[in-house]
């Protein structure tokens, strides 16, 4: 297996060259903290991911989740993984000191996650689905009822789940259809079933705390029926004692990759006494759901960035050392072979690699920091921050989901017939990345959400918010002599976009909203390589300016390095944007006049 599975040195970058996050010590809430905090934070999470992570990473995916006797058994290193989160405070490290949590900046708390998801994506998501359902309980639930889950949720003790998809309702929450009658003890009666359902059940933890979505008989239809509920599978008794809450696990799924963690159905309330206790008010499930949701969303982004950065870097420290074939030029067979990272092609599609990882990264701390921001700041800069954060949630889920399956292939590729057998660990990292697509909703429906919501919401301001961000680097990038040429190029994307756009909610103005969003998947395609290239136009800039000041051979490697990847996505990716927009301002409705009997 390859030894390393990340770079501290880029991930150093991101986080104090580019995106400054020790500045945020400046702002009260995190005044306890500072850079060396957030450097002992970032080595113990390397030091957990190397000792108790990676070692198991080949075996869980080879010794999945068993469903035995009504229940799904794990690996035996959940549990001691689980442990140590609780012991450490990882679960709750993001949390106010109120919350029982550490004030930890999200944007120091994601790095650590990613690194947690390069060792071992299966094991990483057991803690990080805790942490969203124990913040759905802190942030919604009465007093009693944090004191009754959250302790044992933050020790790791207890698991937390997100129970929204049903077997006839998936994406569309509109259609659930589990059930929640009132009684007058305090707590709902729950019938229904749930289905892919992460860590839903599982023999490492002693309980399982689900925030499930139901409808409250005689509530509205649609989502705006919806109310959240917690329903954990043995509810606590007299002194303390655990019972069975007529939660029974039906079935783990067998999956394709990310087989070290279950994905369970779920049958609740066929003895009738399944209870469930309303978080918040009746009817805003969905509301409160999509905190929840959000999070998620950001966290899928990161382990697909982490994904695609593990197999980049276990297909570049092959290049490295496979020797095959010589140079085009060489007619000589008796010359040495050459490594081959010397061959044009392999670079490519290395640099394509890297291209999509250290922008998907780049990505993901920089809206990190604005869920920072957000809560550290006010006025302009507190709705600056809402702003781009809720344009930008979409494309940081889908972006490294959907590049990041041509990355791992591109790794494959790389190793040849090697990388397709289970020898290297490129055909596991391919797998495993295939989910991220799919879970936290699908790349359709995040295409959806951000032209019809995020784009137009509040007139648009959203999108201003972000074309004005890119602007302004634009112009800063225009002042170094190696950046301005690209500087200019995204200039021309970010004005191609916004026309686009334009001509799009001009459709939808017309009441066309089949059409304005038939091709939604194509817009977050195009608005995710404009958002990349600003990530590496930034990146561009604090290398050139690095650089400028003569810097060791190793940092100028590094730089230099930077700045070679920047011209490959300019050169590369972002053209790709000129395709798009034909299409997406073309009058042709294909796949609406296309019919079910034509296919």
């Amino acid at each position: 297996m390859a030894e390393k599975f990340y770079s501290e040195r880029d991930l150093n970058f991101h986080l104090y060259e580019v995106n400054d996050v020790a500045s945020l010590t400046g702002y009260p809430l995190f005044a306890d903290h500072s850079r060396e905090t957030f450097d002992m934070v970032i080595e113990t999470a390397k030091n957990i991911a190397i000792d108790h992570m990676r070692p198991f990473f080949t075996e869980m995916d080879r010794q999945p989740p068993q469903y035995i006797n009504g229940g799904i058994r794990v690996h035996p290193s959940v549990k001691n993984y689980m442990k140590i989160c609780g012991e450490g405070g990882w679960i709750n490290a993001p949390f106010p000191y109120e919350m029982g949590g550490q004030q930890i900046p999200l944007s120091i708390n994601n790095a650590a996650q990613f690194i947690f998801s390069a060792a071992n994506y299966s094991l990483s998501v057991y803690p990080h689905l805790t942490t969203g359902a124990a913040h759905l309980i802190m942030s919604f639930g009465t007093q009693e009822l944090k004191d009754r889950y959250v302790p044992k949720m933050f020790a790791g003790q207890w698991q937390g789940t997100m129970a929204l998809t049903e077997p006839e309702a998936g994406s569309s929450l509109s259609d659930v259809v589990t059930s929640a009658e009132p009684t007058d003890k305090g707590y709902y009666r729950i019938t229904g079933q749930k289905t892919f359902i992460s860590a839903g059940d599982c023999d490492s933890a002693d309980n399982i705390i689900h925030l499930m979505l139901a409808r409250v008989k005689g509530a509205p239809a649609g989502v705006k029926g919806l109310s959240l509920f917690v329903v954990p599978k043995f509810r606590i008794a007299d002194k303390g004692k655990l019972e069975p809450n007529d939660v029974a696990c039906a079935g783990c799924y067998h999956k394709m990759g990310y087989r070290g963690s279950p994905i369970a159905q779920l049958s609740m309330g066929e003895n009738g006494d399944c209870r469930g206790w309303l978080l918040g008010s009746e009817n805003k499930g969905l509301t409160y759901m999509f905190q929840m949701m959000n999070e998620a969303r950001v966290g899928v982004g990161i382990g697909a960035v982490a994904i695609a950065t593990a197999a980049y870097h276990a297909s570049l420290e092959y290049a490295k050392e496979r020797l095959q074939g010589r140079n085009v030029l060489e007619k000589d067979p008796t010359k040495p072979q050459l490594a081959i990272i010397e061959h044009a092609d392999v670079r490519r599609m290395l640099l394509n690699q890297k291209v999509i990882s250290e922008g998907g990264l780049a990505l993901a701390i920089y809206c990190g920091k604005l869920v920072d921001l957000v809560h550290v700041s006010s006025g302009e800069e507190k709705e600056r921050s809402e702003l781009l954060l809720e344009i930008l949630t979409p494309v940081v889920k889908t972006y490294p989901s959907e590049m990041g399956i041509i990355s791992t292939s591109l790794g494959v590729q790389c190793l040849g017939g090697y990388g397709y057998c289970d020898d290297f660990p490129l055909e596991q990292h391919m797998r495993d990345m295939r989910i991220h697509p799919i879970h936290e909703g699908t790349t359709g429906i995040q295409a959806m959400d951000l032209l019809g919501r995020k784009a137009t919401m509040k007139n648009g301001k959203a999108l201003m918010a972000f074309a004005a961000e890119v602007e302004s680097a634009v112009n800063r990038a225009s002042s170094f002599d190696r950046t301005k040429d690209r500087a200019a190029e995204l200039k021309e994307s970010l004005e191609l976009l916004k026309g686009v756009s334009m001509h799009l909610m001009g459709i939808a103005m017309k009441g066309n909203i089949d059409r304005f969003l038939s091709d939604a998947t194509l817009y977050l395609e195009f608005f995710g390589y404009v958002a990349i290239a600003w990530q590496w136009l930034l990146q561009g800039m604090v290398a050139a300016g690095a650089l400028a000041k003569k810097p060791a051979a190793q940092d100028a490697d590094f730089y230099e390095g930077k700045l070679h990847a920047m011209d490959f996505f300019f050169e590369y990716e972002l053209p790709k944007c000129l395709g798009l927009a034909k299409r997406l301002r073309s009058e042709k409705t294909v796949t609406l006049d296309v019919k079910r009997e034509h296919f």
